[in-house]
């Protein structure tokens, strides 16, 4: 599977400023399966939901729609969406053929008070793209790995790779980078974990440092601190099973399961 990984600044709660900005630096990309933004790509992470916000059919998923079938590539980012009369921080998963999934994020950065904005989403979303089995994640997430556990109750795998969207300050950089690292390893995955760059409409500062690991926790990109760029790379699901058989972890998993 072939991915671009889009590392990039955003303007403040500035939608159509980011749709344009974003397709500039996917104006070269081609022959890619997924194309991957950061966590709430329209408007930076902004805890001013009753200005920002979207329906779900919104402009936001309509230009991901656009974007997915002129790439053929599936699209996945976060947006802000009003529903059912509340905010959610959603990932949207949206196909070439305009069909779409949502994941709606777990859990609420609360020293920035999005749990105050925003309301929390309770299930995971698993969805497959050339073989791959996939499990779209936000952010904060990162820091809960019960959450991401990749282990159905067989012993199984239940994803091959792990994806991460984000907001992730740069005075925390290294916490970023190291627990992506160990969610690939302790998950026998592939981790993506795509960061912004810039400052935000708060004077929070964004270093990117986006990231591509293997399942041993192999680095598999290039990404450079505090640029934005276009990371394009190849995953081979053979080498992530050939491993996997050689190293079969899983199989002395404690077995539990979450409710």
């Amino acid at each position: 599977m072939r991915l671009a990984a889009v590392q990039t600044n955003l303007f403040w709660e500035d939608a159509k400023a980011n749709y344009k900005h974003i397709q500039q630096q996917l104006k070269a990309v081609s022959n890619v399966d997924l194309i991957v933004l950061p966590e709430m790509f329209p408007s930076g992470f902004s805890m001013n939901p009753s200005s920002i916000s979207e329906s779900e059919n919104g402009p936001s998923l309509k230009w991901m729609r656009t974007l997915a079938k002129s790439k053929n590539a599936v699209v996945v980012g976060s947006v802000a969406v009003y529903r059912q009369k509340k905010y959610y921080n959603s990932l949207f998963w949206v196909s070439p053929n305009g069909e779409y999934s949502c994941y709606n994020k777990k859990h609420l950065f609360t020293m920035a008070g999005e749990h105050k904005h925003y309301s929390k989403g309770d299930n995971l979303l698993l969805t497959t793209i050339s073989s791959f089995k996939c499990c779209p994640l936000i952010c904060y997430d990162l820091r809960f790995p019960v959450w991401s556990r990749n282990i159905n109750t067989d012993l199984s795998f239940k994803y091959d790779l792990l994806i991460y969207v984000a907001n992730w300050p740069s005075v925390r950089e290294d916490a970023w980078t190291t627990l992506l690292k160990a969610r690939a390893i302790e998950n026998q995955c592939y981790v993506i974990g795509v960061n912004r760059v810039g400052k935000d409409g708060n004077g929070v500062s964004y270093s990117g440092e986006s990231r591509i690991f293997g399942p041993k926790g192999e680095r598999l990109d290039s990404f450079k601190a505090n640029k934005e760029q276009v990371e394009i790379v190849e995953l081979d699901r053979s080498v992530l099973e050939k491993f996997r058989l050689e190293f079969p972890a899983n199989s002395d998993a404690d077995n539990f399961e979450i409710i």
